[in-house]
């Protein structure tokens, strides 16, 4: 589904993801491995292979469980990208790295010993390097779109990527709630694909009334850079100063069980936006399934947004985002790309 947009309408028209390397993200680690432990951890670049099948090759080359791989995020297929691994190896000696490497598209960077297996969510952000092709635009429209997101941000939007392949997860979900048996796994997707969808919902709801990254009566605030919330409280010269300064955000529900933190207006335009046939059925999946309420950001603001034109129809841009953030959400507010 195409979310509103908040900066207007489309200045390009380009291509993406013509080679993996026009598509490259890197982890940016949370923190330095401590150097003993009966984990490994290892720093992979991939070309051309999704995260859950490099799992997969380094479980087979250790001889190990795929339970006993830890990694902090998914990354993409069509891409290359740099991301942290950890393997338990209690007792053990590494494997030879160099059988690991005869796997085509992955290459070991650094390997060191570590005390715990990598849990999901350790890592300080990415930094992406993406090349779109066959621009076709004003080059000084363009330029006014970045600069303004460098300065303003994006709706903080759930990706593409979290609802599959044709959208199909949000269908897929409500099967599951009609009674329809999943393993486990595909349950945990189906539940996040679920959450995105009522998420997006709202905030789609906050874009198009020009909300989004501004304060309601109500308001539930997230602190830059955590997961902590605070509010509502009245909203004083201070929270606004806060705002401008990209230290606090505005927030839109995970949905889970319980009562909404956000009062008065936010919490009635969170209600209307959720209040069709499909998002009152997924409301009741989550809730059933034990999800608690959460809050999210609206808003999201790329950090050192750089770009070049490395030929005339050649856009290069260089940005970071935290945790849980997506590129495609800021490449939404560019235009169409194939």
């Amino acid at each position: 589904m195409d979310w509103p947009a908040a900066h207007g309408a489309p200045v390009l028209s380009a291509r993406i993801r013509t080679t993996p390397e026009d598509f490259r993200v890197e982890e940016l680690d949370a923190f330095e491995p401590s150097g003993a432990g009966e984990h490994l951890l290892l720093s992979i670049e991939k070309r051309g292979m999704n995260t859950a099948f490099a799992a997969k090759l380094l479980a087979q080359w250790a001889s190990v469980g795929e339970a006993a791989v830890g990694y902090a995020g998914l990354k993409d297929r069509h891409a290359v990208t740099v991301q942290r691994f950890s393997v338990q190896l209690p007792g053990r000696e590494a494997p030879d790295v160099a059988a690991l490497e005869a796997n085509e598209g992955l290459r070991v960077l650094a390997i060191a010993r570590h005390s715990r297996k990598l849990p999901r969510g350790a890592l300080a952000g990415n930094r992406f390097v993406l090349v779109l092709r066959e621009v076709d635009g004003a080059r000084d429209a363009i330029e006014r779109r970045l600069r303004a997101i460098a300065s303003r941000g994006v709706p903080n939007y759930f990706g593409e990527q979290r609802f599959g392949r044709g959208g199909d997860n949000v269908g897929n979900a409500l099967a599951m709630f009609g009674g329809r048996r999943v393993a486990r796994e595909q349950r945990t997707h189906l539940l996040s694909a679920a959450r995105s969808q009522l998420f997006n919902r709202v905030l789609g709801a906050r874009v198009a009334a020009g909300n989004w990254d501004g304060a309601l009566d109500g308001e539930v605030w997230m602190l830059d850079g955590s997961r902590s919330v605070f509010g509502p409280q009245p909203f004083d010269d201070i929270l606004a100063g806060r705002l401008a300064a990209f230290d606090i955000h505005p927030t839109a529900p995970l949905w889970g069980r319980g009562a909404l933190r956000s009062e008065s207006g936010a919490a009635a335009l969170e209600h209307e936006a959720l209040a069709d046939p499909e998002s009152l059925a997924l409301r009741a999946g989550l809730e059933a399934a034990g999800l608690k309420q959460e809050r999210r950001a609206t808003r999201l603001r790329p950090q050192g947004l750089e770009w070049a034109w490395p030929d005339d129809a050649v856009l290069e841009l260089r940005f970071g985002l935290p945790p849980g953030a997506y590129a495609t959400t800021l490449l939404a507010e560019l235009g169409a790309l194939q």
